[in-house]
Protein backbone atom coordinates (compact mmCIF):
# COMPACT_ATOMS: atom_id res chain seq x y z
CA UNK A 1 0.00 0.00 0.00
CA UNK A 2 1.48 3.61 -0.62
CA UNK A 3 1.73 5.93 1.55
CA UNK A 4 -1.11 8.34 -0.05
CA UNK A 5 -3.38 5.52 0.49
CA UNK A 6 -2.54 4.79 3.98
CA UNK A 7 -2.83 8.96 5.21
CA UNK A 8 -6.47 8.84 3.21
CA UNK A 9 -7.47 5.89 5.09
CA UNK A 10 -5.78 6.62 8.14
CA UNK A 11 -7.69 10.40 7.56
CA UNK A 12 -10.95 8.57 7.05
CA UNK A 13 -10.89 6.41 9.90
CA UNK A 14 -10.36 9.53 12.16
CA UNK A 15 -13.26 10.86 10.40
CA UNK A 16 -15.23 8.25 11.30
CA UNK A 17 -14.13 7.77 14.55
CA UNK A 18 -14.57 11.74 15.43
CA UNK A 19 -17.95 11.72 13.98
CA UNK A 20 -19.47 8.90 16.25
CA UNK A 21 -17.58 10.52 19.53
CA UNK A 22 -19.46 13.74 18.73
CA UNK A 23 -22.64 12.32 18.25
CA UNK A 24 -22.77 10.43 21.34
CA UNK A 25 -21.80 13.55 23.10
CA UNK A 26 -24.05 14.65 21.63
CA UNK A 27 -26.76 12.36 22.54
CA UNK A 28 -25.46 12.46 26.04
CA UNK A 29 -25.79 15.98 26.28
CA UNK A 30 -29.58 16.34 24.91
CA UNK A 31 -31.86 16.76 27.94
CA UNK A 32 -29.40 17.25 30.60
CA UNK A 33 -30.75 20.09 32.00
CA UNK A 34 -33.92 18.07 33.31
CA UNK A 35 -31.67 17.27 36.07
CA UNK A 36 -32.85 20.61 37.97
CA UNK A 37 -36.14 19.28 38.30
CA UNK A 38 -35.10 19.40 41.47
CA UNK A 39 -34.39 22.32 42.47
CA UNK A 40 -35.58 23.47 45.37
CA UNK A 41 -35.68 27.44 45.24
CA UNK A 42 -36.08 30.14 42.51
CA UNK A 43 -32.45 31.76 43.52
CA UNK A 44 -29.61 29.88 40.83
CA UNK A 45 -26.85 30.91 43.91
CA UNK A 46 -26.30 29.86 47.16
CA UNK A 47 -25.87 32.31 49.38
CA UNK A 48 -24.95 32.76 53.04
CA UNK A 49 -25.69 34.61 56.05
CA UNK A 50 -24.80 37.97 54.41
CA UNK A 51 -26.16 37.00 51.32
CA UNK A 52 -23.04 36.78 49.76
CA UNK A 53 -22.65 34.87 46.31
CA UNK A 54 -20.72 31.77 47.05
CA UNK A 55 -21.11 28.62 44.30
CA UNK A 56 -23.69 27.53 42.27
CA UNK A 57 -26.09 25.31 43.17
CA UNK A 58 -24.87 21.51 42.34
CA UNK A 59 -27.98 20.53 39.83
CA UNK A 60 -27.62 23.58 38.38
CA UNK A 61 -23.57 22.54 36.87
CA UNK A 62 -25.72 20.05 34.43
CA UNK A 63 -26.50 23.12 32.37
CA UNK A 64 -24.69 24.68 29.59
CA UNK A 65 -22.64 28.18 30.15
CA UNK A 66 -25.43 29.89 28.00
CA UNK A 67 -28.02 28.47 30.11
CA UNK A 68 -26.56 29.65 33.24
CA UNK A 69 -26.60 32.95 31.90
CA UNK A 70 -30.26 32.73 30.91
CA UNK A 71 -30.72 32.13 34.28
CA UNK A 72 -28.61 35.06 35.93
CA UNK A 73 -29.95 37.71 33.17
CA UNK A 74 -33.84 36.16 34.26
CA UNK A 75 -34.21 36.23 37.87
CA UNK A 76 -36.80 34.33 39.31
CA UNK A 77 -36.95 32.35 36.42
CA UNK A 78 -35.11 28.70 37.70
CA UNK A 79 -38.03 27.97 39.56
CA UNK A 80 -40.53 28.48 36.67
CA UNK A 81 -38.74 26.01 34.46
CA UNK A 82 -38.18 23.62 37.17
CA UNK A 83 -41.95 23.73 37.94
CA UNK A 84 -42.41 23.12 34.43
CA UNK A 85 -40.95 20.35 34.18
CA UNK A 86 -42.43 18.41 36.94
CA UNK A 87 -45.76 19.64 35.39
CA UNK A 88 -44.14 17.74 31.43
CA UNK A 89 -43.35 14.67 33.90
CA UNK A 90 -46.36 14.57 35.82
CA UNK A 91 -48.35 14.74 32.28
CA UNK A 92 -46.28 12.25 30.42
CA UNK A 93 -47.18 9.38 32.93
CA UNK A 94 -50.51 10.59 32.52
CA UNK A 95 -51.01 10.32 28.90
CA UNK A 96 -48.72 6.97 29.04
CA UNK A 97 -50.52 5.37 31.79
CA UNK A 98 -51.92 2.66 30.34
CA UNK A 99 -48.97 1.42 27.87
CA UNK A 100 -46.60 -0.51 27.78
CA UNK A 101 -44.35 2.17 28.10
CA UNK A 102 -45.59 4.53 31.22
CA UNK A 103 -42.92 7.43 31.06
CA UNK A 104 -40.87 5.90 33.98
CA UNK A 105 -38.53 8.25 35.63
CA UNK A 106 -35.55 7.75 38.20
CA UNK A 107 -34.34 9.94 40.48
CA UNK A 108 -30.73 11.30 39.43
CA UNK A 109 -29.77 13.64 36.53
CA UNK A 110 -31.12 10.79 33.67
CA UNK A 111 -34.55 11.37 34.67
CA UNK A 112 -35.93 9.13 31.72
CA UNK A 113 -33.33 6.79 31.51
CA UNK A 114 -32.04 5.54 28.22
CA UNK A 115 -34.62 6.01 26.26
CA UNK A 116 -33.63 9.32 25.11
CA UNK A 117 -30.13 7.58 24.01
CA UNK A 118 -32.62 6.26 21.10
CA UNK A 119 -34.72 8.39 17.93
CA UNK A 120 -38.20 6.30 18.48
CA UNK A 121 -41.60 8.19 19.03
CA UNK A 122 -41.76 8.04 23.05
CA UNK A 123 -37.96 9.61 23.01
CA UNK A 124 -40.03 12.84 20.81
CA UNK A 125 -42.81 12.89 23.16
CA UNK A 126 -40.32 13.43 25.92
CA UNK A 127 -38.36 15.97 24.21
CA UNK A 128 -41.76 17.88 22.93
CA UNK A 129 -43.55 17.66 26.23
CA UNK A 130 -40.89 19.13 28.45
CA UNK A 131 -40.22 22.06 25.95
CA UNK A 132 -44.32 22.55 26.02
CA UNK A 133 -43.36 22.41 30.06
CA UNK A 134 -40.93 25.43 29.92
CA UNK A 135 -43.01 27.91 27.51
CA UNK A 136 -46.00 27.01 29.18
CA UNK A 137 -44.59 28.23 32.88
CA UNK A 138 -42.56 30.53 31.77
CA UNK A 139 -45.36 32.21 29.87
CA UNK A 140 -47.62 32.05 33.01
CA UNK A 141 -45.21 33.14 35.74
CA UNK A 142 -44.06 36.36 33.12
CA UNK A 143 -48.26 37.34 33.85
CA UNK A 144 -48.21 36.32 37.74
CA UNK A 145 -45.34 38.83 38.22
CA UNK A 146 -42.94 36.11 39.77
CA UNK A 147 -40.00 36.96 36.95
CA UNK A 148 -38.32 40.38 37.20
CA UNK A 149 -37.49 40.16 33.18
CA UNK A 150 -40.80 40.00 32.01
CA UNK A 151 -44.83 41.07 32.59
CA UNK A 152 -48.25 40.50 31.32
CA UNK A 153 -48.11 40.38 27.28
CA UNK A 154 -49.80 44.27 27.04
CA UNK A 155 -49.35 44.42 23.42
CA UNK A 156 -52.83 44.05 22.82
CA UNK A 157 -54.62 47.09 23.35
CA UNK A 158 -58.13 49.08 22.17
CA UNK A 159 -60.90 47.70 20.08
CA UNK A 160 -60.89 44.53 19.32
CA UNK A 161 -64.71 44.28 17.79
CA UNK A 162 -67.90 46.35 18.13
CA UNK A 163 -69.06 45.17 21.68
CA UNK A 164 -65.53 43.88 23.09
CA UNK A 165 -61.71 45.81 23.55
CA UNK A 166 -58.44 44.38 24.72
CA UNK A 167 -57.15 44.70 28.39
CA UNK A 168 -56.57 42.90 31.19
CA UNK A 169 -53.31 41.03 31.59
CA UNK A 170 -52.82 37.79 28.48
CA UNK A 171 -50.27 35.50 29.33
CA UNK A 172 -46.61 36.52 27.39
CA UNK A 173 -46.28 33.12 25.57
CA UNK A 174 -43.97 35.34 22.85
CA UNK A 175 -41.50 35.51 25.54
CA UNK A 176 -42.12 31.89 26.62
CA UNK A 177 -42.02 30.62 23.49
CA UNK A 178 -38.73 32.80 22.85
CA UNK A 179 -36.80 31.77 26.47
CA UNK A 180 -38.06 27.86 25.58
CA UNK A 181 -36.16 28.46 22.38
CA UNK A 182 -32.99 29.67 23.61
CA UNK A 183 -33.02 27.33 26.94
CA UNK A 184 -34.10 24.51 25.61
CA UNK A 185 -32.66 23.80 22.22
CA UNK A 186 -28.91 25.21 23.33
CA UNK A 187 -28.04 21.86 24.52
CA UNK A 188 -28.62 20.20 21.08
CA UNK A 189 -25.41 20.33 19.68
CA UNK A 190 -24.49 18.92 15.76
CA UNK A 191 -26.15 18.23 12.44
CA UNK A 192 -27.10 14.82 12.83
CA UNK A 193 -30.19 13.05 12.04
CA UNK A 194 -30.96 13.52 15.71
CA UNK A 195 -30.00 16.45 16.15
CA UNK A 196 -32.55 18.26 13.39
CA UNK A 197 -35.22 14.68 15.38
CA UNK A 198 -34.79 16.92 18.59
CA UNK A 199 -34.90 20.22 17.72
CA UNK A 200 -38.06 19.46 15.68
CA UNK A 201 -39.78 18.16 18.48
CA UNK A 202 -39.01 20.94 21.08
CA UNK A 203 -40.83 23.98 18.51
CA UNK A 204 -43.67 21.39 18.12
CA UNK A 205 -44.01 21.49 21.92
CA UNK A 206 -43.66 25.46 21.63
CA UNK A 207 -45.83 26.18 19.03
CA UNK A 208 -48.78 23.77 21.02
CA UNK A 209 -48.94 25.97 24.00
CA UNK A 210 -48.89 29.13 21.14
CA UNK A 211 -51.43 27.77 18.70
CA UNK A 212 -53.60 26.78 21.43
CA UNK A 213 -54.15 30.21 23.50
CA UNK A 214 -57.58 30.95 23.92
CA UNK A 215 -59.44 34.45 24.47
CA UNK A 216 -61.06 35.15 27.31
CA UNK A 217 -63.48 37.76 28.47
CA UNK A 218 -65.30 39.33 31.40
CA UNK A 219 -68.51 41.45 31.15
CA UNK A 220 -69.25 44.90 31.96
CA UNK A 221 -72.58 46.57 32.00
CA UNK A 222 -75.31 47.89 34.49
CA UNK A 223 -77.08 44.66 36.59
CA UNK A 224 -74.80 42.05 35.20
CA UNK A 225 -75.48 43.00 31.64
CA UNK A 226 -72.81 42.55 28.94
CA UNK A 227 -72.90 45.81 26.94
CA UNK A 228 -69.17 45.48 26.81
CA UNK A 229 -66.55 42.98 26.77
CA UNK A 230 -62.88 42.92 28.07
CA UNK A 231 -60.66 40.05 26.63
CA UNK A 232 -56.81 39.18 27.05
CA UNK A 233 -55.38 35.87 26.10
CA UNK A 234 -55.27 33.00 28.21
CA UNK A 235 -52.98 29.78 28.21
CA UNK A 236 -54.02 26.42 27.34
CA UNK A 237 -54.43 23.93 30.47
CA UNK A 238 -51.38 21.83 30.11
CA UNK A 239 -53.80 18.53 29.91
CA UNK A 240 -54.75 20.35 26.48
CA UNK A 241 -51.08 20.61 25.55
CA UNK A 242 -50.77 17.32 26.46
CA UNK A 243 -53.53 15.54 24.89
CA UNK A 244 -52.78 17.21 21.52
CA UNK A 245 -49.15 15.81 21.92
CA UNK A 246 -50.40 12.83 22.65
CA UNK A 247 -52.58 12.48 19.44
CA UNK A 248 -49.25 14.27 17.19
CA UNK A 249 -47.54 10.71 19.16
CA UNK A 250 -49.71 8.43 17.45
CA UNK A 251 -49.62 10.07 14.25
CA UNK A 252 -45.94 10.69 14.69
CA UNK A 253 -43.98 10.71 11.19
CA UNK A 254 -40.93 8.26 10.27
CA UNK A 255 -38.29 10.83 9.06
CA UNK A 256 -34.52 10.41 7.69
CA UNK A 257 -31.85 12.37 6.94
CA UNK A 258 -32.08 15.02 3.83
CA UNK A 259 -29.53 17.18 2.19
CA UNK A 260 -30.94 19.65 -0.37
CA UNK A 261 -27.26 20.17 -1.84
CA UNK A 262 -24.82 22.70 -1.78
CA UNK A 263 -26.41 25.74 -3.14
CA UNK A 264 -25.48 29.04 -0.84
CA UNK A 265 -28.29 30.51 -1.37
CA UNK A 266 -30.48 28.01 1.09
CA UNK A 267 -27.66 27.00 3.34
CA UNK A 268 -29.77 27.41 6.09
CA UNK A 269 -32.40 24.51 4.31
CA UNK A 270 -29.35 22.80 3.61
CA UNK A 271 -30.20 20.05 6.58
CA UNK A 272 -33.66 19.19 6.82
CA UNK A 273 -36.17 15.92 7.40
CA UNK A 274 -37.77 14.11 4.93
CA UNK A 275 -40.77 11.30 4.99
CA UNK A 276 -39.08 7.75 5.08
CA UNK A 277 -41.68 6.54 2.80
CA UNK A 278 -41.43 9.02 -0.46
CA UNK A 279 -45.67 8.68 -0.55
CA UNK A 280 -45.85 10.70 2.32
CA UNK A 281 -46.42 14.45 2.79
CA UNK A 282 -43.67 16.28 4.97
CA UNK A 283 -44.07 16.32 8.34
CA UNK A 284 -45.85 20.07 9.67
CA UNK A 285 -43.99 22.33 12.36
CA UNK A 286 -47.10 20.65 14.99
CA UNK A 287 -46.25 16.89 13.83
CA UNK A 288 -43.67 14.98 16.24
CA UNK A 289 -41.26 12.94 14.28
CA UNK A 290 -38.65 9.83 14.89
CA UNK A 291 -36.48 7.49 12.75
CA UNK A 292 -36.02 4.37 14.76
CA UNK A 293 -38.39 1.50 15.55
CA UNK A 294 -39.29 1.65 19.46
CA UNK A 295 -38.17 -1.32 21.49
CA UNK A 296 -41.96 -3.51 22.44
CA UNK A 297 -41.10 -2.60 26.05
CA UNK A 298 -42.53 -5.75 27.23
CA UNK A 299 -39.59 -7.36 29.10
CA UNK A 300 -36.50 -5.89 31.18
CA UNK A 301 -33.87 -4.96 28.89
CA UNK A 302 -30.27 -3.31 30.81
CA UNK A 303 -29.22 -2.04 26.82
CA UNK A 304 -32.39 0.12 26.39
CA UNK A 305 -33.29 0.75 29.79
CA UNK A 306 -36.67 -0.59 29.63
CA UNK A 307 -38.61 -1.85 33.03
CA UNK A 308 -41.24 -4.38 31.31
CA UNK A 309 -44.38 -4.78 32.01
CA UNK A 310 -44.38 -7.21 34.90
CA UNK A 311 -46.06 -6.80 37.78
CA UNK A 312 -48.33 -3.90 36.30
CA UNK A 313 -51.92 -3.65 36.58
CA UNK A 314 -54.33 -4.75 34.04
CA UNK A 315 -57.63 -4.81 33.32
CA UNK A 316 -59.46 -7.96 32.27
CA UNK A 317 -61.94 -6.98 30.56
CA UNK A 318 -60.77 -4.07 27.90
CA UNK A 319 -59.67 -5.05 24.66
CA UNK A 320 -57.59 -1.96 24.86
CA UNK A 321 -53.71 -1.00 25.06
CA UNK A 322 -54.88 -1.26 28.99
CA UNK A 323 -56.37 -4.61 28.75
CA UNK A 324 -54.30 -7.75 30.13
CA UNK A 325 -53.97 -9.46 26.66
CA UNK A 326 -51.77 -6.72 25.72
CA UNK A 327 -50.27 -4.52 28.48
CA UNK A 328 -49.53 -8.61 29.59
CA UNK A 329 -47.69 -9.24 25.95
CA UNK A 330 -49.38 -12.86 26.08
CA UNK A 331 -47.32 -13.51 29.32
CA UNK A 332 -50.78 -14.17 31.25
CA UNK A 333 -51.94 -12.21 34.67
CA UNK A 334 -52.80 -12.86 38.21
CA UNK A 335 -55.71 -12.40 39.86
CA UNK A 336 -55.70 -11.27 43.58
CA UNK A 337 -58.02 -9.50 46.09
CA UNK A 338 -57.64 -6.74 48.73
CA UNK A 339 -59.44 -5.08 51.38
CA UNK A 340 -59.95 -1.52 50.47
CA UNK A 341 -60.81 1.04 53.18
CA UNK A 342 -62.38 4.37 51.66
CA UNK A 343 -64.27 7.62 53.16
CA UNK A 344 -67.75 7.44 52.24
CA UNK A 345 -71.76 9.22 53.17
CA UNK A 346 -69.87 12.46 53.96
CA UNK A 347 -72.31 15.00 55.82
CA UNK A 348 -71.58 18.47 55.65
CA UNK A 349 -72.67 20.03 59.23
CA UNK A 350 -73.28 23.65 59.79
CA UNK A 351 -70.95 25.21 60.75
CA UNK A 352 -67.79 23.93 59.26
CA UNK A 353 -66.97 20.59 59.10
CA UNK A 354 -67.55 17.58 57.35
CA UNK A 355 -68.48 13.74 59.15
CA UNK A 356 -67.73 10.78 57.09
CA UNK A 357 -67.90 6.80 57.40
CA UNK A 358 -65.36 4.12 56.48
CA UNK A 359 -66.25 1.95 54.23
CA UNK A 360 -64.51 -1.37 53.60
CA UNK A 361 -64.62 -3.13 50.19
CA UNK A 362 -62.78 -5.87 48.87
CA UNK A 363 -60.92 -5.00 45.32
CA UNK A 364 -59.92 -6.96 42.80
CA UNK A 365 -56.65 -6.61 41.09
CA UNK A 366 -55.29 -7.88 38.12
CA UNK A 367 -51.28 -7.94 37.14
CA UNK A 368 -49.07 -8.99 35.00
CA UNK A 369 -46.87 -12.15 34.92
Amino acid sequence: MSPVALMLGLKTLWVLAFSSLSNTLAVNNSGRWWGIINVASSTNLLTDSKNVQLVLDPSLQLLSRKQRKLIRQNPGILHSISSGLQSAIKECKWQFRNRRWNCPTTPGPNIFGKIVNRGCRETAFIFAITSAGVTHSVARSCSEGSIESCTCDYRRRGPGGPDWHWGGCSDNVDFGRVFGREFVDSNEKGRDLRFLMNLHNNEAGRLTVFTEMRQECKCHGMSGSCTVKTCWMRLPTFRTVGDFLKDRFDGASRVIYGNKGSNRASRVELHHLEPENPAHKPPSPHDLVYFEKSPNFCTYSGKTGTAGTAGRSCNSSSPALDGCELLCCGRGYRTRTQRVTERCNCTFHWCCHVSCLNCTNMQVLHECL
